[in-house]
């Protein structure tokens, strides 16, 4: 082939077929050469979906055949930090670029998927990849040796298959793959001394995953469209994460608080020392109390005994560590004590993995691989941080072998646990190297890593049994014998909050922080008998680090996905957040209700679990990708063929009617879903197009008393993509709006009332009205409520784990707890 007819020959914004038969072939992915003409007739893609990259494989034949000098050693990774990282390592000899991620993908405006000829998918040029590709090939021509450095995981693998037959044809013998688990001097060192081939088996894992996904959301999305509305769509695996909060959801909604009593007696010994014991027992039998009258009787009963110790034990118990972090439980103790979401936590991890500049060493990886299911450590981490324990802590708090931790039967245990890369490098050392949050994930894999391998706590628990007359009460104190690792990663060993029982059947001892010495025999003196009521509570919904547990638990997803699943369920306002729980939108029952309904078998919670242990056997070589996707399609396809035919049914199913009649034809409005949320449409759609905002309907005493800004016309109430806001009745001729107040006045300026606004990032938070001449701001929600502390006019809600949900002052800091006298009612639950 000439070079002037290569000039007129299409360009590469065609789609190339990729040809991945099961792995045992390891055909390559077909290029366009001059040895391969064939690749001129494929169809021509979108023009957006991809940009053209001029061919270079006639210049680097003419270079070879003039016998060109090789020159330097090529490593391409992802990132360009990664890149900064590693170059500094390798020295002169060494070419250093990155690909910034993946450089080809399936097209986003068609399926990309040929179903008939056995699934193979068409991969395009990744839009803006042209210039980095041309650059890449121009340095790939010179070099020696080319190494692939990917993440070492399927998507990293897959994204070197990709840079292989981008780069050379797949057949380029100079191509050689690197795998890094640390960036380090001493991790690509020893990286440099194992170069592989690309491994096909996960290249077809991944590949599998990717087309399953693809035939998932690019068919069944469709099907939402007409039924729902235009706009959504629906994963393979996110539906089940979706799926597991609206089961919740369903469960809380259906729950029936039963009411239940328990019964508390202040005591003193005769020192006056005061502790607390609650009745467990009468005459024998298990103590139960269900309602006011029960336990009024019983109270008076138990007022007329005497009160004396019968029976003192104590027990020490172990507190053992923890293992290091997995992703899963990172991403779990990231949200419990940063409150990072999981996304925000692996996009730090990330930085930390990829190398942060620490000073005269230059940029270096703080920790290992972040995306793990393995809690292993290598031999030599190991033995620095049994040095740096006896070191630092003492010999007391070394165990006398390193510590082993068993992973899960379902952990692929491809790369270590999550740890430093050396313990030396203490957060404290590092600190004004990091930006804040970096610090924080650090410090707590850090922290984790080095408790792991301490000597367990010893915790002191001590029972006494009490007898009034027919009564058993019991009392338990706690205290730390001996902290252990708890030195090193701070832990609550002793949990002084009694916990709610779930129904009601087991009354749950009273543990006091301290209890006073006691001997069997000891007299007691009765200080206040104290009936207590209590419901049983509903199951928790989910937050996102339970969420994270479940999902492995259920074995759902992997680790490099589980970021993913929360962040792409709560970006399509399918679930929302409300105050750290994960709760479904009316959107989000929808459809799942209908995705439950019509494929009820694919979004099944132990199919989806079935189908990543297929992935790994097709990883591990067992299993061939195509078979694998074939097995899943016939069931899919037969489930699709139903949903179409019962489509309009669903549609009418789905359209709930309301009381409101169609002001232009008399029709009862019914219920429908826009990109904005539901409101209310005219059934007779086409012929007639009347629509009006639900909230006319649901919150027509709700009458603004604010004016228009614009026009001064009165405004009405109208729901948008971040929420409702106040509108000018006027609309469109009139497009003034407002920030719908919340009834507070501003604090600051005392004349603005408070709002709710959001963040560019999307953040929800609550400023003054009258914003940017005020710019009071407080992240949670405020209330009308004076502190009792200061008197400062506002107090606002907080929820944690271990306090529940109180309200404080922003200013004073002084807490006020849910239920007190002061702010009774002002919950918004």
């Amino acid at each position: 082939m000439t070079e002037k007819k290569k000039k007129s020959a299409p360009k590469a914004e065609e789609p190339v077929i990729a040809k991945i038969p099961p792995a045992v072939k390891g055909k390559a992915l077909a290029k366009k050469t001059p040895a391969r003409p064939k690749a001129k007739v494929k169809a021509r893609p979108e023009p957006e979906e991809s940009e053209s990259l001029e061919d270079d494989g006639v210049q680097e034949t003419q270079t070879k055949a003039r016998g060109g000098k090789r020159g330097r050693n090529l490593v391409i990774v992802e990132s360009p930090a990664k890149a900064r990282t590693i170059g500094k390592y390798l020295g002169p000899g060494y070419e250093v670029r990155a690909s910034n991620g993946h450089v080809r993908d399936l097209p986003k405006s068609k399926l990309g998927v040929d179903i008939e000829n056995g699934f193979q998918p068409s991969y395009i040029l990744i839009k803006g990849k042209a210039k980095i590709l041309k650059e890449l090939k121009q340095s790939a021509r010179q070099a020696s040796t080319i190494y692939l450095a990917p993440d070492p995981d399927r998507e990293g693998e897959a994204i070197a298959w990709h840079l292989a037959e981008t780069l050379g044809n797949g057949s380029d013998g100079r191509i050689r793959r690197l795998a890094f688990y640390e960036i380090t001097k001493r991790g690509i060192l020893s990286a440099l001394e194992t170069p592989r081939s690309i491994d096909m088996n996960k290249v077809h894992a991944q590949q599998a995953r990717r087309v399953l996904d693809r035939l998932v959301g690019y068919q069944v999305s469709p099907f939402l469209w007409k039924t729902v509305r235009y706009g959504l769509s629906a994963g393979r695996v996110q539906s089940v994460a979706l799926r597991l909060i609206c089961e919740r959801e369903d469960e809380v909604r259906a729950f029936v608080p039963r009411e239940y009593w328990t019964l508390d007696a202040d005591l003193a010994t005769r020192k006056d020392e005061v502790f607390r014991a609650r009745v467990q027992k009468k005459d024998g039998e298990k103590f139960a109390l269900e309602n006011e009258a029960q336990a009024r009787e019983a109270a008076a009963e138990l007022g007329k005994q005497s009160f004396q110790v019968t029976g003192v034990r104590t027990q020490e118990k172990k507190r053992n560590p923890l293992p290091p972090f997995i992703t899963s439980t990172l991403q779990q103790e990231s949200f419990q004590r940063l409150g990072f979401s999981a996304k925000k936590t692996m996009v730090v991890a990330q930085q930390l993995y990829e190398g942060i500049d620490i000073g005269a060493e230059g940029s270096t990886g703080l920790i290992t691989y972040m995306r793990t299911d393995s809690t292993r450590t290598s031999p030599e981490a190991l033995a620095e941080v049994r040095e740096y324990i006896a070191h630092t802590y003492g010999a007391n708090y070394l165990p006398a072998e390193a510590r082993a931790f068993r992973s899960r039967e379902t952990a692929q245990d491809a790369h270590e646990a999550i740890r430093p890369t050396s313990v030396a490098r203490t957060p404290a050392s590092m600190k004004h190297h990091l930006e804040h949050d970096q610090y924080r994930v650090y410090e707590l894999i850090w922290q984790r890593f080095v408790a792991s391998q301490m000597n367990p706590a010893l915790v002191l628990t001590t029972t006494a049994d009490i007898t009034a007359g027919p009564f058993l009460l019991r009392a338990s104190g706690s205290r730390v014998k001996f902290d252990g690792f708890t030195r090193a990663y701070s832990s609550t060993l002793i949990d002084t909050k009694a916990q709610s029982p779930a129904g009601a059947d087991a009354v749950p001892e009273v543990e006091n922080t301290k209890l006073p010495a006691l001997a069997e025999g000891d007299a007691l003196k009765q200080l206040a008998i104290l009936p207590e009521q209590h419901f049983t509570t509903p199951p928790p919904r989910y937050t996102e680090a339970s969420l994270v547990k479940m999902l492995e638990e259920k074995g759902i997803g992997r680790p490099s996905t589980y970021a993913t699943i929360v962040s792409t369920i709560l970006t399509r306002d399918y679930v929302e957040r409300d105050r750290g729980k994960l709760t479904p939108t009316e959107l989000g029952m929808t459809v799942w209700k209908l995705l439950a309904k019509m494929f009820g078998d694919v979004f099944e919670v132990e199919f989806t679990a079935k189908m990543e242990q297929t992935l790994d056997r097709v990883e591990s070589g067992k299993d061939q990708w195509d078979q694998v996707v074939a097995a899943f399609y016939g069931p899919f396809k037969n489930d699709l063929t139903a949903a179409e035919a019962q489509r309009e049914t669903l549609k009418a199913s789905l359209a709930e009617e309301s009381d409101k009649e169609c002001p232009e034809c008399g029709s009862k409005m019914v219920k429908r879903y826009g990109r904005n949320g539901p409101f209310l449409a005219c059934p007779r759609y086409p012929e007639c197009k009347t629509t009006m905002p639900i909230e006319e309907e649901a919150e027509s005493a709700e009458v603004p008393t604010q004016p228009c800004p614009i026009c001064e016309s009165p405004m009405r109430i109208r729901s948008g993509r971040f929420g409702k806001f106040l509108a000018c009745t006027r609309y469109p001729d009139c497009k003034g709006t407002r920030p719908l107040g919340l009834g507070v006045p501003c604090p600051e300026c005392g004349t603005g009332e408070l709002v709710e606004r959001r963040t560019k990032r999307g953040k929800s938070f609550f400023g003054c009205g009258r914003y940017p001449a005020c710019t009071f701001a407080v992240w949670d929600r405020p209330l009308k409520q004076p502190c009792p502390s200061c008197a400062y006019p506002i107090l606002i809600q907080k929820r944690t784990k271990t306090k529940g949900d109180y309200l404080q002052c922003p200013k004073c800091k002084a807490r006020v707890d849910e239920g007190s006298e002061a702010v009774s009612g002002s919950l918004d639950h």
